[in-house]
């Protein structure tokens, strides 16, 4: 349970420059999310990998 709350805080923490656009109105926001969601998920997967 604590696993998927720590999952969870991070996401949002990731997600949390894509809710601030600067002006100018590019794609910063929606990037920042993809990098910090793949972030996450190369993350879990060394967890995987290597927890015994």
């Amino acid at each position: 349970m604590s696993r998927i709350i720590a999952l969870t805080s991070l996401f949002m923490l990731a997600a949390a420059p894509a809710m601030a656009n600067a002006p100018g109105g590019g794609y910063e926001g929606i990037t920042g999310m993809f990098y910090g969601t793949i972030a996450i998920i190369l993350a879990y997967g060394a967890y995987d990998i290597y927890k015994t």
